[in-house]
């Protein structure tokens, strides 16, 4: 290696390693720039997304300027805050890490919170189907008990029942409208759901009947799924402990010595053995949770 810098010196050695780069960037340029635009651009426009389907209005201008500030702003903000009290090193470092973090933890944020909408609509499906299969014996079309969804149920369901029968009232077929609410809310029992209300428009039969016996499935997939969550409560308190344990030691370990624990937050080698340790701490996390979440 030595006799190689002789010969093409340092100069060299700089010219030829951007020259590999150049033609790398150049020959998956197309990848590269479609990673970039899904990073970027991609990230806004699916938290647009999500957050019109969580009936959140935020200006595409203010999304932006949001994640530039918990991205670039928060990473900028560590590394002077580490520049000036400790290591610039150290501050590139966190900066890069907590900029990362910064610009994944929205999306994060918005899954999560979908997650939990979509929860409470299948938590709220059983009394809505009741409420529309009583309409329908009482002698209502399926819009007119739809409508009594949307003035008598809470949100989400009322929100989402509210959508189709304005999609409905200004045109669209209502087939369509019920195929669009599978969209929005993907989970099984509403796919079953309006799956069995186009089908039975079209062919003809009793939509009450229908309605009850979908009720009776979703109610006791929903006591299973409650039983589940009882019984893996358990396992997924024993991952939080264990998640948590690394960050409790260290801790008190700083509380009783401060001087042993100062060269993990101050020292490149410190710095980079704690992101190491936190990626094998989430990885643990990670796959103990996917362990106890059973999905029926």
């Amino acid at each position: 290696m030595s006799i190689f810098l002789e010969l093409v010196g340092l100069k060299g050695l700089i010219f030829i390693v951007g020259s590999l780069v150049f033609a790398l960037s150049y020959k998956y340029s197309i990848n590269i720039f479609d990673w970039v635009e899904h990073q970027t651009y991609g990230t806004r426009t699916y938290i647009m997304e999500k957050l019109e389907f969580l009936f959140i209005e935020i200006p595409q201008e203010k999304l932006t300027y949001m994640l530039l500030c918990s991205s670039v702003g928060l990473g900028g903000f560590i590394f002077l805050l580490c520049g000036f009290t400790g290591s610039w090193i150290a501050g590139a470092i966190l900066g890069s890490i907590f900029a990362f973090m910064g610009f994944k933890a929205p999306r994060m944020i918005i899954d999560h919170l979908v997650k939990k909408r979509i929860k409470a609509y299948s938590m709220q499906m059983v009394d809505a189907l009741q409420l529309l299969s009583n309409g329908i014996r009482a002698g209502l079309s399926v819009p007119q008990a739809i409508g009594m969804i949307v003035d008598e149920m809470p949100a989400p369901i009322s929100q989402e029942f509210n959508v189709l029968l304005q999609q409905n009232r200004i045109g669209v077929p209502l087939e369509e409208c019920f195929e669009n609410l599978a969209k929005r809310v993907p989970l099984e029992d509403n796919d079953m759901f309006v799956s069995s209300i186009n089908i039975l428009r079209e062919t003809g039969g009793n939509l009450a009947e229908t309605f009850d016996t979908i009720v009776e499935v979703i109610r006791e997939r929903v006591r299973l799924q409650q039983k589940i969550d009882t019984y893996t409560a358990q396992g997924m308190f024993q991952g939080m402990t264990i998640g948590a344990m690394p960050y409790a030691l260290g801790l008190i370990y700083y509380l009783q010595d401060p001087d042993s624990m100062t060269p993990l937050f101050t020292t490149v080698i410190g710095i980079l053995m704690l992101f190491v340790a936190v990626l094998f701490d989430l990885a643990g996390i990670y796959v103990i949770m996917k362990i106890v979440k059973i999905k029926i």
